[in-house]
C-alpha cells in the first residue's frame, strides 16, 4: 500500500514505478477529498509514502494526512521515498516523528534527485534542460535500485543531505511556511486565455474562474502546478517568477 503526493509528476512517476511490484496506490488529495482514512493491511503488507521535499521536510499536507490515518493491522515493512531538486535536509527525521504519532516506525528512508521545480524565491529557477535531462536519466537508475532495496525489505537510510540541514529544516522552514505557503501572490497577465488548464492541474480544486480568469481560493500548498502547466506562461507568483522557466514531469 502506497500513499503519495505529487504536484508536478516527479513523485507520482516514482510511486507508480514502485506500485508495479504489486502495491495498492492512493493519491493523498483524493483520499482527503473522500474523507476515508481507515485502511486494512494484509498480513506482512508493505506500507509506503512517496512525496516531494518541501523546504527540507515532508509537505505539511502529507504530515497532516498521516496523523489522520487509521490502519487495521500492522505493516510488515514501512518506507518513505522523497524527491528533491538538491537535498533533503532533515526530512527523514521529521517524517519519523510524524509516523511515530500513529505508532509506526520507518524501516527505509530513500531519496531520488529530480529536476528542480521551485521558482518562488530570488535565485531559484528550474534546471537548465541539460541538467534536468541528466537528473531524469540518473533517476531511472536510482528507481531500479530502490525497487531492489524495497523488494528485499532492507533497513536503510539513503537520503541526500548537504550543508546546514538543521538550519534549513528547523529554522528556515517555519519562516518559509509562514510567509510563502499561500496563494495570495498569484496573478495572471494579459496573455491568459482562460483555457482552464491551471484549474485542471490543481489537485486541491483551489482554482475557480471569474470573468474567464483564474481565482485562487485560499487552500493552496504552493506546489506550483498551475504555474508550470500554464501553456501561455501567464501565471506568476508576485514578481518572483518573472522570466523563470517551467517544468512538469511528462513521460
Amino acid at each position: 500500500m502506497i500513499f503519495y503526493f505529487s504536484g508536478l509528476g516527479n513523485s507520482k512517476y516514482i510511486a507508480e514505478k514502485i506500485a508495479e511490484d504489486g502495491e495498492r496506490l492512493f493519491f493523498i488529495p483524493d483520499v482527503e477529498n473522500m474523507g476515508i482514512y481507515k485502511y486494512k493491511l494484509s498480513s506482512g503488507e508493505r506500507l509506503g509514502f512517496v512525496f516531494p521535499v518541501y523546504c527540507w521536510q515532508e509537505p505539511k499536507l502529507v504530515a497532516d494526512f498521516v496523523k489522520k490515518l487509521q490502519l487495521e493491522g500492522h505493516p510488515g515493512y514501512t518506507f518513505m521515498v522523497c524527491t528533491c531538486g538538491d537535498d533533503c535536509g532533515y526530512t527523514e527525521r521529521t517524517f519519523r516523528r510524524t509516523l511515530s504519532k500513529i505508532g509506526l516506525e520507518l524501516d527505509a528512508a530513500l531519496a531520488v534527485q529530480m529536476p528542480n521545480t521551485y521558482v518562488n524565491l530570488p535565485g531559484m529557477d528550474v534546471d537548465p534542460i541539460e541538467l534536468a535531462n541528466k537528473k531524469l536519466a540518473n533517476a531511472e537508475k536510482r528507481i531500479a535500485e530502490l525497487r531492489t532495496i524495497l523488494g528485499k525489505r532492507e533497513h536503510v537510510s539513503q537520503m541526500i543531505i548537504t550543508g546546514s540541514p538543521f538550519l534549513k529544516t528547523y529554522i528556515i522552514k517555519p519562516i518559509f511556511y509562514a510567509i510563502l505557503v499561500n496563494d495570495k501572490r498569484f496573478r495572471v497577465n494579459n496573455s491568459c486565455v482562460g483555457c482552464g488548464i491551471c484549474a485542471d492541474s490543481c489537485a486541491f480544486n483551489n482554482i475557480s474562474f471569474n470573468n474567464g480568469k483564474p481565482q485562487w481560493q485560499g487552500h493552496c500548498t504552493t506546489c506550483m502546478s498551475c504555474y508550470h502547466h500554464c501553456p501561455q506562461h501567464a501565471i506568476h507568483f508576485g514578481k518572483a517568477t518573472k522570466d523563470k522557466g517551467q517544468y512538469y514531469f511528462s513521460k
